[in-house]
């Protein structure tokens, strides 16, 4: 890829295509005030009838530009399947979520034969039942990842039964599942969708009505990218729509957070000059967004005292012309209320506050963080790592300055060490922790955001022995 042509759209291109009302919102005119915290208040209540909807211009649908992931659904007794990988799916929390989301004006859902250990589609096909077919857009994925799904016989049963557990007889939206990703990115696309036929099957589908889009979701390989949208242009295969990650910081700093990753300026770029919609995915970049480091919550507080940190990375998401939504796995109630507030209606992002994240991304940068957004794709690890929490802990620690990365002549250096050293054994067992890791590279495939993990391993292995030595 030219470095030229992924730089193609600057600042300046961007805010040529954010769409009409960036004038009217020189200050965020919030819909419902968010509380000074950042956790949204259970009392806040977003509008009805506020919702900002783009129009998909192949068929004429109003898509809210806030989309529901059902990637991280509520198990019973609290917390997620993430926290609680045996508890059942809070049935009754989803049903309550959905009313809520559809009574407000959202009415996409996005959901995966692979989320939540395979019982996401059923959930939400419970949920979204008991509402009228045309309340909502449905969309799910082929996810055929694994060797033994790649056969044309096992991918069609695995869309049969998508429309099984969603209880429906066509998918609104249907994404080839992460083009790109793993270590063999290229060759993985054509055995999953390619030389079983399994694409020119799912067009037959889309002419029968079965499907009304057909898209991807991309993740790697930015030859995979180029390559689905050079058949598009060839008229090969035409592309509905596509889901991309985007945020403030991915803009122009995927691929200096992680080589292998790709800018968004990029991305986005090559679907917008198709007039191929885009749908975003990481808006807050797995939570990071949304829980920067103190001085940068200061820093945006000033600014704009009583709109949350995540409220920005929802607006810029939303703002780009050709967005068509902007999804977030809202596994709780309160994250549900703010971020309607935040969408109802879009106050779009304008030329000085898009500058202002500009420089807020390249504070976020500076601060050196393993770009994880705890998708747990990663696991389980076979020697038993719990990768996701180990990062987790190491980028906490950047973000709270607990990090005892100046030497032991730092004045604050006994006091980081220890709160580092303490909070690592308390969020991570010892028996998980990076030290355990023998470099087998199985998880790292795996990783969307194309960590190398090993190697990120064998740091923090090596920064927590120092640490415990006291030859820092």
């Amino acid at each position: 890829m030219n470095e030229t042509m992924a730089k193609e759209i600057n600042r300046r291109d961007f805010l040529k295509v954010l769409g009409g009302s960036t004038a009217a919102a020189s200050t965020l005119l919030a819909a419902c005030k968010n509380s000074n915290s950042d956790a949204a208040s259970g009392g806040q209540e977003p509008p009805k009838g506020k919702m900002t909807y783009r129009t998909n211009p192949k068929t004429g649908d109003k898509v809210s530009i806030l989309g529901y992931g059902m990637m991280r659904l509520p198990v019973e007794g609290g917390g997620t399947e993430r926290d609680h990988p045996d508890a059942d799916i809070d049935q009754e929390m989803v049903n309550r979520q959905i009313d809520y989301a559809l009574e407000h004006g959202l009415n996409y859902i996005d959901t995966s034969p692979a989320y939540c250990k395979g019982r996401s589609e059923y959930a939400t096909g419970i949920a979204l039942h008991r509402h009228k077919r045309s309340e909502y857009f449905i969309a799910t994925k082929l996810s055929n990842f694994a060797p033994a799904t790649w056969s044309r016989e096992a991918s069609i049963e695995m869309f049969e039964n998508s429309l099984r557990e969603l209880q429906v007889d066509y998918v609104d939206y249907l994404l080839l599942h992460a083009i790109g990703m793993g270590g063999h990115g290229m060759e993985d696309f054509f055995h999953r969708y390619i030389d079983n036929g399994i694409l020119d099957w799912l067009v037959e589908q889309r002419e029968k009505g079965r499907i009304r889009n057909l898209g991807f979701s991309y993740h790697g390989d930015i030859k995979v990218f180029d390559l689905a949208l050079q058949w598009h242009d060839e008229g090969r295969y035409h592309w509905d729509f596509a889901q991309i990650e985007m945020n403030y910081l991915d803009w122009n700093y995927a691929d200096e957070i992680n080589e292998r990753n790709t800018d968004a300026v990029y991305l986005y770029g090559e679907l917008h000059k198709r007039n191929i919609p885009a749908i975003i995915m990481e808006p807050l970049l797995g939570g990071r967004l949304a829980n920067v480091p103190d001085n940068i919550v200061a820093k945006m507080k000033q600014r704009e005292p009583e709109n949350s940190v995540a409220s920005w990375a929802f607006r810029f998401a939303g703002t780009p012309e050709g967005v068509l939504t902007v999804l977030s796995g809202m596994t709780y109630m309160e994250n549900l209320r703010e971020n309607l507030c935040t969408f109802s209606p879009l106050h779009p992002i304008n030329e000085e506050e898009n500058a202002f994240l500009m420089e807020i991304a390249d504070d976020i940068y500076n601060l050196k963080t393993i770009p994880c957004n705890e998708c747990n794709y990663c696991m389980p690890c076979p020697y038993g790592i719990n990768i996701p929490a180990v990062f987790s802990h190491y980028n906490k620690c950047i973000k709270e300055g607990n990090l005892p990365n100046k030497g032991s002549q730092d004045p604050d250096y006994s006091r980081a060490r220890r709160a580092f050293l303490i909070g690592y054994d308390r969020d991570v067992p010892r028996l998980r922790q990076a030290n355990h890791c023998i470099g087998c590279g199985q998880c790292v495939p795996h990783c969307p955001q194309r960590i190398q993990i090993p190697q990120e391993m064998q740091k923090i292995d090596q920064f927590v022995e120092q640490l415990k030595q006291g030859t820092l």
